[in-house]
C-alpha cells in the first residue's frame, strides 16, 4: 500500500471509530446505555455498516476515556463509578466551571447574555414537558455554551472530556425531588453574576451551582440504596 493510500486508510479508520464513540456517547446520554451494560462488537459493526475494527479502535478509546471497562473474555461493558471517582470528577469541574465564569464574565457580550438567558429559559419550560431526557441535554448545551463562550478551546476540550465521564452518573441528581427547581434557580444566579460582568461573583456562582449538584446526586444515591432490594446473603 502506498504512503498516501495508508493515510487514506488510517483517517477513514479513526473517522469511522470516531462514529461508533459518538454512538456510544448517544446511547448513554439518552439512556439507552446504563452502567454495567454490555456492548457488542458484532451488533455495533452491522447496525453502523462497518467493519469490527474500528469498533474495536472505538473500545479502546472509550477505555481511554474512562467511559468503559474491557473485561478479557468477557467483553466490554459501560462502566460504573465509585463514589470516590464520582466527588473527584465533581470537585475537577467545579474548578473548570469556576475558572469558565472567571474568563467569561469580564468578556461577555450583551448578545451573549440574552442567548444564555433564552437557553435557562427553554431548560426551565422543559422541566414538566419535555422529560429527564429533554432536560438533559438542554442542560449540558447551556453549561457547554457558557463554556464555549470563553473562548479558550484548551478549557472547553477539558471540559468536555470530564463531561463526557460525568454522563456515567449525571442522572443521580435528576431523580432527587425538588432538584431542578433549584437549579434553575442557581442558573439563575450565574446568569445575574454575568450579567454584571464581575470575574469572581460569577467564578464563585459557578462554583457553587457545581457543588450543590454533587450534594444533590449524593442524596439522589443514597435514596435509591434505601430503596434498592436487599441483595441475598453469599453462601459460606
Amino acid at each position: 500500500m502506498s504512503t498516501s493510500a495508508n493515510s487514506l486508510h488510517v483517517l477513514r479508520s479513526m473517522t469511522l471509530s470516531g462514529l461508533v464513540v459518538d454512538e456510544i456517547l448517544r446511547g448513554i446520554k439518552t439512556g439507552e446505555l446504563n452502567v454495567g451494560a454490555k456492548l457488542n462488537e458484532m451488533e455495533l459493526a452491522e447496525r453502523l455498516g462497518i467493519s469490527r475494527s474500528p469498533v474495536r479502535e472505538a473500545f479502546r478509546a472509550l477505555e481511554e476515556a474512562g467511559l468503559v471497562r474491557l473485561e478479557k473474555n468477557r467483553g466490554v461493558f459501560i462502566r460504573d463509578l465509585s463514589d470516590g471517582e464520582a466527588a473527584e470528577l465533581y470537585e475537577v469541574r467545579a474548578g473548570l466551571d469556576e475558572m469558565a465564569g472567571r474568563l467569561l464574565a469580564p468578556r461577555i457580550t450583551p448578545a451573549q447574555v440574552e442567548e444564555l438567558k433564552a437557553m435557562v429559559t427553554q431548560l426551565e419550560n422543559s422541566t414538566g414537558s419535555g422529560g429527564v431526557t429533554h432536560y438533559f441535554f438542554l442542560n449540558i448545551a447551556f453549561h457547554d455554551r457558557m463554556v464555549e463562550m470563553t473562548g479558550n478551546t484548551m478549557l472547553l476540550g477539558l471540559y468536555r472530556q470530564v463531561v463526557n465521564r460525568m454522563h456515567l452518573l449525571r442522572r443521580r441528581g435528576f431523580s432527587l425531588s425538588g432538584s431542578s427547581a433549584a437549579s434553575h434557580a442557581e442558573h439563575r444566579v450565574i446568569l445575574d453574576a454575568l450579567a454584571t460582568r464581575d470575574a469572581e461573583t460569577t467564578a464563585r456562582a459557578m462554583r457553587q451551582h457545581v457543588e450543590a449538584g454533587f450534594q444533590r446526586a449524593v442524596a439522589a444515591h443514597h435514596l435509591e440504596e434505601q430503596h434498592a432490594p436487599a441483595r441475598p446473603a453469599l453462601a459460606a
